[in-house]
């Protein structure tokens, strides 16, 4: 059996995982990773649109929404490694996986590093997109059981917490549903803006003041 880290004889069949990747930039890296999760979300959304008679998107939404958040995960990180740098603070990747308190981290980096108002307000209208975004999703996921929880980020990874207690999803009475159109615009929109503020603040003010 052919192995699967093994060239095609067609390059256009074939991943480079380490032509996009540098070994010595792993703030950059960090940001291409995010790149690919966030369009490999885009891309499934895209390939339901297309054809759902199967209702393939029932099950496919939980890689989507999973990759989408590791990507806003990724970014935001990215960001706040990068104002550590320009900063001096001795940090580098701050939290886990709880992107709503990356997001706070964030907000407070750009306010102690940027001191002009409109660069302030610039950042402020391209970050809430994503904010309205997190705000929406711990709103779901810290009801377990109609009691307030900590963040439960693996919802879409696994059925159950580590205590056997189904997720949100499980055992609502109500549809729980995620417009797919709606999923593709809302999520080109942060990619949009997540990319160019991270790569902002790591080409445009760090690497170009080395």
């Amino acid at each position: 059996m052919k192995e699967v880290f093994s060239y095609n004889v067609d390059v256009n069949k074939t991943a480079y995982m380490n032509w996009q990747t540098s070994p010595h930039d792993h703030i950059y890296n960090m940001i291409v990773i995010a790149d690919g999760f966030m369009s490999s979300a885009i891309m499934l959304a895209s390939s339901a649109l297309e054809d759902n008679w199967d209702k393939k998107a029932d099950s496919i939404i939980f890689p989507m929404i999973f990759n989408a958040n590791h990507a806003i995960e990724l970014y935001l990180k990215a960001t706040v490694w990068t104002l550590n740098i320009l900063l001096k603070n001795g940090q580098k990747i701050e939290g886990k996986h709880d992107i709503q308190q990356i997001l706070q981290t964030l907000k407070k980096r750009v306010l102690m590093f940027e001191s002009d108002k409109d660069k302030r307000k610039q950042f402020k209208d391209m970050i809430n997109g994503t904010e309205l975004y997190i705000n929406e999703l711990f709103q779901k996921i810290k009801l377990q059981n109609g009691k307030r929880k900590k963040d439960n980020m693996d919802f879409s990874r696994y059925p159950l917490d580590e205590h056997y207690v189904p997720y949100f999803y499980i055992n609502e009475f109500d549809n729980v549903v995620v417009d797919l159109e709606n999923f593709i615009v809302r999520f080109k929109e942060i990619r949009g803006n997540l990319h160019a503020i991270s790569t902002y603040y790591l080409f445009d003010i760090l690497e170009a003041g080395e």
